[in-house]
């Protein structure tokens, strides 16, 4: 008797089994995507097998393969799978670890569209509901974590392992039900994702860049709604591979513009990050004041960091156009010691200043600072400093001949002159050759301060003098005999032309006999004055005869 009732109960659960899947089908096949019959037929039905999960499970993720061998994918039948599984979890309990598995799956679909719209379910309404939300942030971690542990190949494709992602992404959501002993901790705690991510470098499947961005997508979604969660990120971004770095980096700007720079959380992050996201956080920063000035509370927490613990003053850039002169005077060494694309990025900050402070440094205390820096002194390779000045030339719209001007006139006051001093007067005139009086007036104030006491400075000053002759005939003139010597002598070339200039009468009569020695102008004079004083005899003598006569 017992074993009959048995059997009927089991062909009754057959026999039901197989008209619902009937019913289902048929619902799918009669009415377009947007009817809810089918939503309604799962949701009122007194028992749901798992052939009908699998329906579902068919509707939203597996792919149907045409006639012609190819995808057939109607993304309407998508979203009506993905309702259906919203009504669900909400109505059926019992079914809610399972369609939830289904949801997760289709988050990290390989195919964009759908994976955009179950992340879309699954972040602005699942994470929602508080007793599935811990289930999809560990979820949401594993796959991050999951990009993290790979290696990227000379390729980028993703190399043949043990499970592939796809298939470990099912596993975590396929059962039955997701192990609640397992969900217990609904986040991974940061000490524990980052212990987790470190050792999985090495020997382990590499990974492209559209795979980094299907496992990663759903996490930075949770993070919009969830910003604590970008910790993990922080943690887990020096042991990420580049590709997988240049996934984080397509995702972070939607985040963080999503949140603002004004989030009590994402400031919490700011003012500690580990280490190793130095270039994220530059990201972050970047993103932050883009399109606005930063708040004072960025401004500060960004300060203290760099002050406290990150001396890397990559991170004050985005802040640059927020600072004051006092404020960027003392960093602008480092900041001239930076790449050069970096350098350029920061010197546009600091030119552009904020609409209510304007620039934090003029064009013009801009190169004279530059010329300030002392390579010794401030730990700085010369060939940064000329780097940077020749980055400053280049922008002839900003750093101006009048600009140039203005800075080589204060900065030609200055004891000690600037080391680099006589190479930027070179490249002024080779920039602007209008300022060539202006330099001849430069080179007449630099004889006064005795440039040939400055070797390296002098050597700069005879090759300006040589590469503007004639026009700097009368500064060469002006130096002490000696050093005139030793200039003729470094560019003999010039000797010739230089006579030639002082023989003019006019020039030549405001020389002294020391000069025109070196020219080798003195023994012509001394003829003219023999000549000149054997004829004032005779004309004395004739006179005195005349006299006697008379």
């Amino acid at each position: 008797m017992i074993f009959d009732s048995v059997e009927n109960a089991s062909s009754s659960a057959v026999l039901y089994e197989k008209f619902l899947l009937g019913v289902a089908k048929t619902l799918l096949d009669s009415f377009p995507a947007s009817d809810k019959s089918f939503s309604r037929l799962l949701g009122e039905v007194p028992l749901l097998p798992e052939s009908s999960l699998k329906i579902l499970n068919d509707l939203c993720y597996s792919d149907v393969i045409g006639h012609d061998g190819k995808v057939i994918r109607d993304i309407e039948r998508v979203t009506q799978g993905l309702g259906a599984i919203w009504s669900l979890i909400l109505g059926r309990p019992q079914n809610r670890q399972a369609c939830l598995g289904i949801a997760l799956k289709c988050a990290v679909h390989p195919q964009d569209e759908i994976r955009a719209k179950a992340i879309r379910l699954v972040t602005n309404k699942l994470f929602q509901l508080s007793y599935i939300s811990g289930d999809v942030e560990k979820f949401a971690t594993k796959m991050l974590l999951s990009a993290v542990e790979h290696e990227v190949s000379d390729t980028g494709l993703l190399q043949p392992g043990p499970g592939p992602t796809e298939h470990r992404a099912e596993a975590e959501v396929e059962g039955p039900e997701i192990s609640t002993s397992e969900v217990s901790e609904s986040t991974i705690s940061e000490d524990e994702s980052a212990r987790r991510a470190k050792p999985l470098i090495q020997n382990v499947p590499s990974i492209s860049f559209s795979e980094a961005q299907r496992l990663i997508s759903l996490f930075f979604a949770l993070c919009t709604k969830k910003p604590g969660l970008l910790q993990i990120v922080f943690n887990v971004y020096g042991q990420a591979p580049k590709i997988v770095k240049q996934a984080f980096h397509r995702h972070i700007p939607i985040v963080v513009r999503a949140l603002g720079q004004s989030y009590s959380e994402l400031l919490r992050i700011i003012s500690d990050p580990p280490q190793g996201s130095e270039n994220l956080l530059t990201l972050v920063l970047q993103i932050l004041t883009q399109d606005t000035s930063p708040s004072s509370d960025l401004i500060s927490t960004v300060k203290r960091l760099y002050e406290t613990k990150f001396r890397d003053v990559t991170i004050l850039v985005p802040l640059l156009s927020s600072l004051s002169k006092q404020e960027v005077l003392p960093i602008f060494p480092r900041l001239v010691g930076l790449p050069l694309e970096k350098f350029q990025r920061a010197l546009a900050h600091i030119l552009q200043g904020s609409a209510h402070t304007g620039p934090a440094l003029t064009p013009v205390e801009v190169l004279v600072a530059m010329h300030g820096i002392v390579p010794e002194k401030d730990g700085l390779a010369l060939k940064k400093i000329t780097d940077a000045c020749s980055a400053c030339f280049e922008q002839r719209t900003v750093f101006t001949q009048q600009v140039l001007a203005k800075a080589l006139n204060q900065m030609v006051d200055q004891t000690p002159l600037p080391l680099l001093f006589m190479r930027t007067v070179i490249q002024a005139i080779d920039a602007f050759p209008a300022l060539v009086d202006f330099v001849m007036e430069i080179l007449s104030k630099l004889v006064t301060r005795q440039v040939w006491r400055m070797p390296k400075l002098w050597v700069g000053f005879l090759k300006c003098v040589y590469q503007t002759q004639p026009r700097s005939f009368h500064v060469l003139l002006q130096l002490p005999p000696q050093q005139l010597e030793s200039a003729l002598n470094r560019h003999a070339n010039l000797r010739g032309p230089l006579a030639s200039y002082a023989s003019q009468p006019t020039i030549k009569s405001t020389l002294s006999r020391s000069i025109l020695a070196v020219l080798g102008l003195a023994n012509e004079t001394h003829v003219q004055q023999n000549l000149s004083t054997s004829l004032h005899p005779s004309d004395t003598s004739s006179s005195v005869h005349g006299a006697t006569l008379t």
